[in-house]
């Protein structure tokens, strides 16, 4: 029975694979920006699950979605479709580039596809001889094998044997890197408009301009990860509208779910063609559940109120930390948009974000790292301004202390 079972932190290293190193203390609650533990105590969550909790922790337009949802109908396979993967695909196609939508779990799983469809897409329209892939040094597109290699960091792929062929890696922002690699033989560039993982940097605008005249020049298709950037995260509902740039695929999780396990990977009729029946596929991809609630989360957020209220959200973040930079001097910029920004640490405190991450966790605010020199944050879309002002009170208690340690 369930009721017997101790759960503390120490649980963990009993019984899960150590692939993890969780903090110590264990959530057992949420309500918008907050957070409660075991013991009570509350917290102030500018974490958001890594870019995940859109719309903060329970929040009844997704609660009730769920539970609405979980009284109908959970689970079909794709042998059938069902009403809420309909609705939401339908949502995602009128307010985008897109003309299909490819349901899934995760980003990974989106990215995955993205990747398959690049390569099938070129081998049906070019033949065997284009498969190249390039990607970006520092970019960061999922944990599956394939998905690993295309993102630019060895760390995270050496060590599981060969791995898959035919990938470039560019760097990003730098337009001659990318014209030194391309060729007849790439079928697609893989990009990030803003590198989460990579340290918070956003793409140039004509950076990413030249991007797509480079795959119109080369017959490639632009891949676009919106993954950790979609669904209002920068003020948009998809990043890539702030650049008028139009990708041929887009890969979106994270934020679309609200914390709900989805994804979905968005393309043009034409280029979805190539993914004929049996060529892919996900067990619970489009699940009932998972499209409720991710329609929930869309139809709340793609809106001009939440939108234009996370620009603002950005700027009382930004004062904030220039307010805190400017007594301590640990920063030198603070990078991203919208609810996903970076404070870049400077030369006196380089190396150091996990220091800032775990005081931080030590004054009750959840923050995150983005690499070693970068602090990031990635909140609710719907903060108030008051939990803001709370949780950046909390985190100048956690640069004092760092800094006078």
């Amino acid at each position: 029975m369930t009721a017997d079972i101790q759960v503390t932190r120490a649980l963990f290293d009993e019984v899960m694979v150590p692939n993890y190193a969780p903090a110590k203390l264990i959530p057992v609650k949420g309500q918008g920006a907050r957070v409660w533990d075991q013991e009570g105590r509350e917290y102030i969550d500018f974490a958001g699950g890594i870019a995940v909790s859109s719309l903060g922790h329970c929040h009844p337009a997704l609660v009730n979605a769920l539970k609405t949802q979980a009284d109908k109908l959970w689970h079909l396979s794709n042998v059938l479709t069902n009403e809420p993967a309909l609705r939401l695909a339908k949502k995602l196609v009128d307010q985008t580039f897109a003309e299909k939508v490819y349901f899934c779990n995760s980003g990974a799983e989106a990215n995955e596809a993205a990747f398959k469809l690049a390569r099938r897409w070129a081998l049906d329209t070019h033949g065997e001889h284009k498969n190249e892939i390039i990607s970006f040094a520092k970019s960061f597109h999922g944990r599956t094998f394939f998905t690993v290699t295309v993102g630019g960091q060895a760390s995270y792929s050496d060590g599981f044997g060969p791995k898959p062929g035919a990938v470039l890696h560019a760097e990003f922002n730098n337009l001659d890197s990318v014209k030194a690699l391309i060729s007849d033989k790439t079928c697609a560039i893989v990009v990030e408009p803003i590198q989460g993982e990579g340290g918070i940097i956003p793409g140039d605008a004509e950076f990413l301009t030249g991007l797509r005249q480079l795959c119109d020049q080369y017959k490639a298709l632009l891949v676009m990860d919106e993954v950790q950037t979609g669904v209002g995260r920068t003020g948009k509902l998809y990043a890539y509208m702030n650049y008028g740039v139009t990708p041929d695929i887009l890969t979106s999780a994270k934020s679309l779910g609200g914390g709900f396990p989805v994804g979905a990977m968005l393309t043009t009729t034409a280029i979805a063609a190539h993914l004929k029946v049996g060529t892919h596929g996900s067990t619970y991809g489009g699940n009932p559940l998972a499209c409720a609630v991710a329609e929930a989360a869309i139809d709340t957020i793609n809106t001009p109120e939440v939108l234009n209220g996370v620009l603002k959200n950005e700027q009382i973040f930004r004062e904030c930390l220039q307010a805190i930079n400017a007594k301590y001097q640990v920063f030198s910029e603070v990078r991203g948009k919208g609810m996903l920004l970076g404070a870049v640490l400077n030369e006196k405190y380089k190396g150091r974000s996990r220091d800032f991450f775990l005081a931080a966790a030590e004054q009750g605010l959840f923050a995150l790292v983005a690499g070693t020199d970068v602090v990031r944050f990635a909140p609710s879309l719907v903060i108030t301004e008051e939990e803001i002002r709370e949780g950046m009170r909390r985190f100048e208690a956690a640069v004092q202390q760092v800094t006078s340690a």
